[in-house]
């Protein structure tokens, strides 16, 4: 069967960046989207959207924008959810992405048989459709299925207990005596909205970590390390942890735990916004839950208090829920695929945004972008080409945790460096001879509006 096109699962930022990659190439395809608008989690109105109110990028305006896209200038250095969001959108317009995409559309179900993905899924009102391809990208993203670990006594517990998925304002911690457990950037995101607006605040940690501020020297942290690429990894993490002692102090002083791991072998926490708010008694530190008890909440060093709510900032659970799960090989709740794109069992199969870094992301999806749309038209165009693509990706993967011993957990199982993603990413360009991907790429995106022509269309099915 000739179909010839491709599959992309969800219109968040990833999804988008495989979209404009495939069409730069003329190579057609349709979107699903499940929400009736672009912006995956950045769309507060998205059902399911873990966003809250006070929430803003944890990477700069500028290390965050798209390949040839930048945000807008007048943006500040973090933007808040409401500006990413509208940057998703003015993107999506830009490149002429709407007319692709099928939005108010869930799938439900996708199989493989005889070289072809056949997709299943319901609209708004329930009705079903099929639809045919013969690639297909997963770009559903991975903050939708929340991660919420049981504590002993929970079904004691006279509060709310709730997961961070379903907190959106802080309006709602109002008058209440407030309990976050996790430290992530969620996690001390909803901390310090609890440390204005509650009667009370507590943050529960399992360990030490190290805190980042946004700005170091009069420029976004992000920024700033950009300029010391050069260094090694081990004077890196020599540098810039002596730089945050010296500029934290040593936090046991605020009842935080010190770090049992060195700075950059663990995902960054930029705030110190906690900080200020512990040093102003508005917070108080707690170690790990021991176990629950009416309102009392009792921790391992014997202390408790009494709360009224308690939010598990704990993570989200990784899934492709429209896939069987035989057609990954799952480790730590993570999809293995070789360099977080390709399914050497399927070389149909591809996946973007499912990748954990310390750097900015879009670009990453657009590098991610690049590499799914050359391998789709080489396959296309040159099948002795393809077959070697397919030995590349069955071979051993390079390292792309950039030699950090990094914390040993789930989260960090397959953590991606930045750096050295990038420069896998230009290893597997240049062994194919495929030009390194530079804004000069996409300047034919903008004129390429009639890529997306003669495209089977959805069949409807009773």
């Amino acid at each position: 069967m000739n179909i010839k096109k491709v599959a992309i699962i969800g219109a968040g930022p990833a999804g988008l960046a495989t979209a404009r990659a495939l069409k730069t190439l003329g190579i057609p395809f349709v979107v699903y989207e499940k929400h009736a608008n672009v912006g995956g989690i950045w769309d507060t109105t998205n059902p399911g959207s873990p966003m809250y109110n006070s929430a803003h990028f944890i990477s700069s305006r500028d290390m965050s924008g798209h390949l040839a896209y930048p945000m807008p200038s007048d943006y500040p250095d973090y933007p808040s959810n409401g500006q990413i969001l509208a940057y998703i959108k003015d993107f999506a317009l830009h490149y002429d992405l709407l007319s692709s995409i099928h939005f108010n559309t869930e799938i439900t179900d996708i199989s493989f048989s005889d070289d072809v993905w056949a997709v299943k899924g319901k609209d708004l009102d329930g009705k079903p459709f099929n639809d045919q391809s013969s690639w297909l990208v997963c770009a559903s993203g991975t903050n939708w299925h929340k991660s919420q670990p049981s504590l002993k006594g929970q079904e004691k517990f006279d509060g709310e207990l709730m997961h961070s998925v379903d907190y959106h304002d802080s309006a709602s911690l109002s008058g209440q005596r407030v309990l976050v457990v996790g430290a992530g950037n969620s996690g001390v995101d909803i901390a310090c909205d609890a440390a204005f607006s509650a009667k009370e605040a507590y943050i529960s940690m399992r360990r030490g970590y190290h805190f980042v501020p946004k700005h170091l020297f009069g420029m976004p942290s992000d920024v700033f390390g950009s300029q010391s690429d050069w260094m090694p990894t081990k004077l890196q993490q020599l540098v810039f942890g002596g730089m945050l002692r010296m500029l934290n102090g040593d936090l046991r002083r605020l009842g935080l735990q010190k770090p049992d791991h060195k700075v950059l072998s663990s995902h960054p926490i930029l705030n110190t916004q906690l900080l200020h708010y512990l040093q102003h008694g508005d917070i108080k530190a707690m170690p790990d839950i021991q176990r629950l008890e009416g309102n009392t909440v009792h921790f391992v060093d014997r202390r408790s208090v009494e709360v009224d709510k308690i939010i598990m900032a704990t993570g989200y659970q990784w899934k492709v829920p429209y896939l069987a799960d035989q057609f990954f090989e799952w480790k730590g709740g993570r999809p293995q695929t070789f360099m977080k794109i390709f399914n050497s069992d399927h070389p149909s199969l591809f996946v973007n945004g499912f990748v954990e870094t310390n750097g900015g992301a879009y670009k990453l999806f657009d590098d991610m972008a690049y590499l799914i749309a050359k391998t789709i038209e080489t396959q296309i165009q040159d099948s002795k080409k393809a077959a070697l693509i397919q030995r590349y990706i069955e071979g051993q993967e390079p390292d792309l945790g950039g030699q950090v011993n990094y914390v040993k957990s789930d989260r960090h199982i397959g953590y991606t460096n930045s750096n050295a993603y990038q420069k896998a990413l230009k290893a597997m360009r240049r062994t194919f001879d495929w030009p390194d991907l530079d804004e000069s790429f996409y300047k034919a995106a903008t004129s390429n509006k009639t890529a997306q022509t003669n495209q089977p269309a959805v069949t409807a099915s009773s």
